[in-house]
């Protein structure tokens, strides 16, 4: 038994006269009395199947995505369809065999669709059929292969570490997982390979790469899942300059050979210069929006609108959008209130004319060398906001980004690719009141920075770099160190006990003392970064069975319940 000949994509003109099996999915019917036509789908497209009168009775029995097979001609369609590869041809039947039948589907199987997230994702067996998905899961493929053959030309060797490892209380929420044969004791699940490829390169391994699972118990979002693929990298005896000049290279090749994309050189940018001018330490350079720092310039000059004890004044130049009514600007503001809680926002309205108006009633005749500061232009909207540094810097960066997507400055398929280097080494935990690490406890700090660490830990810069692609974080990595004496140093600045170093981290410390060569790495999402090839923004698209936001797998019905006996066997 046969169940195909050819598929459903690959017949065309030349096949005409040609007895032809097909098999497929029943996407739709058509009912025109004498002659009934169904479009049948297959993993490789379309074609238009006709049936005589014979074959109605057994016809009208089907339904959308009854599975079947069919023997028939190939011939010349009447009506062409210019918009599917098969449409110059049809295949008229004559005979019929149901494979399976489909109760009628909770959604239409086709490109397009308005059906929510949570239906789709609860049928995603079905949701895979329609090309929108079925395409990314290829496209995924192909990304893998390519980063596989890249880096394995270049010297990589792809090596597998353990997924079940030993909990550690630093970086995000592990998953853990209770040992039956040893009572009472846990696994976690990996949040990342990064203590094992340092051991790898410990091990005189040179290049090391790795497209793996790793878990995270977060909160999931549209860029987030639960689980997630990294491509994982490290390399021995380099410095940042030799890890960004290759990688950048790395992604420049994915964005040619997939999308015959030719990147422009990445921006180069420290972390301080990347919240000064932007208030973000993932900037989208797509539009070309800045902060304008207003304390030295309303410190020396009289400003009736600035009589404030605010410690920050900041603000943002929009460009030609004077045109902008009040209940426009208002609008804006009161979003920024609501959803951002911002307290003190003021603008200017530049007009053309080279007239300002103000959201101040006040006669403010140096409000004119405000503009200037900007370097604004007849025809812009300036917005400035007055409150504390952290908070307001976070606001003035979300309204740059809301005022972006008002003006469509972020085009799916314009590129801005940049590095940020120079991260914190620590960052203040309010919480715990202690300083932990920006990244993770290895990444190296830089040497001309290390006199800090007694007084003013929090200015520490390290080798770190992350790569961002039009406002998210594609890739992160650092210089890890390799000498044992900064590493005890730095773990004593974490806090960290003798106890706990040696519980948690005894086995990487123990195989510092071993001769550690120089290494570093960096760490890619490979989910995000096929989101972004494709002008996408949600990841679970490119996933083939993702989690919801809640982090709930709505298919399997995942996490769920365990009874008794099952508990009782691994001991809780």
């Amino acid at each position: 038994m046969s169940y195909r000949t050819h598929n459903c994509g690959e017949l065309c003109k030349k096949d005409i006269g040609k007895e032809v099996i097909l098999s497929g999915w029943i996407q739709t019917i058509r009912n025109l009395g004498s002659l009934i036509f169904i479009d049948l789908r297959d993993y490789f497209g379309t074609i238009q199947l006709i049936f005589s009168k014979k074959l109605k009775k057994q016809v009208l029995e089907l339904g959308r995505e009854f599975l079947i097979k069919v023997n028939g001609t190939v011939v010349k369609r009447k009506s062409k369809n210019c918009n599917l590869p098969t449409g110059e041809i049809e295949i008229l039947v004559y005979k019929l065999d149901v494979l399976n039948s489909s109760p009628i589907p909770p959604f239409m199987i086709e490109d397009e669709t308005d059906e929510e997230e949570g239906c789709r994702m609860k049928y995603r067996y079905l949701d895979i059929r329609r090309n929108a998905i079925k395409n990314n899961l290829i496209l995924r493929h192909k990304i893998s292969l390519e980063i596989r053959n890249f880096l394995s030309k270049n010297g990589f060797l792809e090596i597998e570490t353990p997924v079940l490892i030993n909990h550690t209380s630093e970086g995000a929420r592990s998953f853990i997982v209770p040992s039956r044969m040893h009572s009472g004791k846990f696994y976690a699940l990996s949040q990342s390979p990064q203590l094992f490829k340092q051991l790898l390169m410990i091990g005189g391994i040179d290049k090391y790469f790795q497209i793996v699972k790793c878990f995270r118990d977060e909160d999931s979002r549209s860029d987030r899942q639960i689980e997630f693929t990294q491509i994982d990298c490290e390399m021995a005896f380099v410095e940042v300059h030799d890890i960004l000049f290759f990688f950048e290279n790395f992604i420049k090749y994915l964005f040619k050979k997939i999308k015959n994309i030719q990147l422009e050189p990445f921006t180069l940018m420290t972390y301080s210069d990347a919240i000064k001018m932007y208030g973000t330490d993932t900037p989208d350079l797509r539009f070309e929006i800045r902060f304008v720092d207003l304390n030295d310039l309303v410190k020396k000059q009289v400003f009736k609108s600035f009589q404030t004890t605010k410690e920050l004044i900041i603000g943002i130049n929009i460009s030609k959008c004077s045109h902008y009514t009040c209940d426009q600007i208002y609008s804006i503001i009161e979003w920024m209130k609501k959803k951002q809680g911002a307290q003190e926002i003021f603008w200017i309205k530049f007009f053309p004319d080279k007239t300002w108006i103000s959201s101040n009633k006040k006669n403010d005749e140096n409000l004119m060398n405000i503009i200037q500061h900007f370097e604004a232009n007849p025809g812009d909207l300036l917005f400035i906001l007055l409150g504390n540094k952290p908070t307001e810097i976070n606001q003035l960066s979300q309204l740059r980004i809301e005022m972006a997507n008002k003006l469509k400055m972020r085009k799916p398929k314009l590129f801005k690719p940049l590095w940020i280097i120079d991260l914190p080494l620590f960052e203040w935990d309010e919480k715990s009141k202690r300083y932990k690490s920006f990244h993770h406890p290895f990444t190296s700090p830089k040497k001309e920075d290390l006199h800090l660490l007694e007084k003013f830990p929090e200015n520490i810069r390290s080798k770190s770099y992350d790569l961002i692609i039009n406002g998210v974080e594609i890739g992160s990595g650092s210089i890890r160190i390799h000498d044992k004496n900064i590493q005890n140093l730095i773990f004593k600045h974490l806090g960290f006990s003798i106890k706990k170093i040696k519980s948690e981290f005894g086995f990487i410390t123990k195989a510092f003392e071993y001769g550690t060569p120089p290494h570093g790495g960096i760490a890619f999402g490979l989910d995000r970064l096929i989101t972004i090839l494709e002008g996408k923004e949600n990841i679970k698209d490119f996933i083939a069975f993702p989690k919801n936001n809640e982090g709930i797998d709505l298919m399997v019905n995942s996490p769920s319940y365990l009874n008794r006996e099952k508990l009782k066997e691994i001991h809780l």
